[in-house]
């Protein structure tokens, strides 16, 4: 996986982050995504029991790419490498968490925000650098601020990109991007609307592929 990264990202441009406080509305959430279109489904580690949810996704989604995110330890890598994890993200960057993650040929993209830590983890290895909290620090102005000195480092924005200005990040040059709340209102989840939450996804997938 980890030499198939890029083209994987460049043929599928949005990772749908879910963060979730129970197993079943991790379920719906990741169905959702996957009727929509999405082949990157990202779990976080502050989900409610985010192991047996990444586990249980590779079983029932066999064509997507299950992630895990919000990895902060050694222990919690390891374990979920175990459950089956394809890919993983961090909010920060380890050298000793991407050393792990590499060995087990699993792409691991760690959060940076300036261009020194951008650099310091594309120098270490990761094949693409997650800029968050993008929308803090300028949103789509500051991606363009940083890929004009920096184009060769492929970067995914995530942190305050949603559905109106996902298409705005790619024009900018990014190779990805990650949505969580936006893709899953809470009135829709609420109606228990998944058709409507699906409807909005593959619309924001059409719109991606257009720029293709």
């Amino acid at each position: 996986m980890l030499d198939r990264w890029l083209s994987v990202l460049q043929k599928n441009r949005l990772i749908a982050v879910i963060r979730c406080n129970n197993l079943e509305l991790g379920k719906k959430q990741a169905h959702a995504m996957a009727k929509a279109g999405v082949k990157l489904i990202e779990v976080t580690g502050n989900s409610y029991q985010p192991l047996e949810l990444i586990s249980t996704l590779r079983d029932e989604l066999p064509s997507c790419y299950i992630g895990a995110g919000t990895i902060l330890s050694h222990d919690f890598l390891t374990n979920a490498i175990a459950s089956g994890i394809q890919f993983c993200f961090t909010p920060h960057f380890d050298p000793d968490l991407l050393a792990l993650a590499h060995y087990h040929n699993i792409p691991m993209i760690p959060g940076a925000l300036s261009p020194t830590e951008i650099i310091t983890a594309f120098n270490y290895g990761a094949k693409t650098v997650k800029v968050f909290p993008i929308q803090s620090v300028g949103g789509v102005t500051y991606l363009k601020n940083i890929l004009a000195p920096l184009p060769h480092i492929p970067l995914i924005p995530t942190g305050g990109v949603n559905i109106s200005n996902a298409v705005d990040y790619i024009k900018a040059g990014a190779i990805a991007i990650g949505l969580a709340s936006d893709l899953f209102p809470t009135d829709l989840i609420m109606e228990d609307n998944w058709q409507e939450i699906t409807n909005r996804t593959k619309k924001l997938l059409e719109n991606l592929e257009k720029l293709q």
